[in-house]
């Protein structure tokens, strides 16, 4: 799965402008995630069209890009997020950050950046997890 990943000046009306810029392009936003410094965020999105967004983020101003993240779903249970980190961690697969989806079923969904997402795909897959699907 692609993220769009858009560097935004911590400043008064830059989210919103990033935000209109996807509205005015027809993209819907499925999750996102932001932190901030003190002189800039990077927000974090999952989105309809990472590539138009990306295009249009781009010919804008914004420095965007897009990253291989892994979606996956997991069962609303205690451990179950730490089962899902078992299996990466087994293969030495270092997660760099995640955040939360939102879905309409009983399940949770999260966003994972793996330090090699192809692999993570793999072994995942092998351990019989669900994936998150747009």
């Amino acid at each position: 799965m692609k993220q769009l990943s858009v560097f935004i000046e911590n400043r008064e009306g830059r989210l919103e402008d990033v935000l209109n810029l996807l509205k005015e392009e027809n993209i819907n936003i499925i999750s996102l995630s932001l932190a901030d410094t003190s002189d800039y965020g990077m927000l974090r999105l999952i989105v309809s069209d990472p590539q138009k967004g990306r295009e249009a983020l781009k010919e804008n101003g914004f420095s965007a890009t897009l990253n291989d993240v892994v979606a996956v779903t997991l069962p609303h249970k205690v451990g179950a997020l730490q089962e899902i980190l078992h299996v990466l961690c087994k293969e030495s697969l270092n997660v760099e950050y995640m955040y939360a989806l939102c879905t309409k079923t009983d399940e949770a969904a999260i966003v994972i950046k793996p330090s090699d997402p192809k692999k993570a795909e793999e072994v995942l897959h092998a351990a019989g997890v669900h994936f998150f699907a747009l």
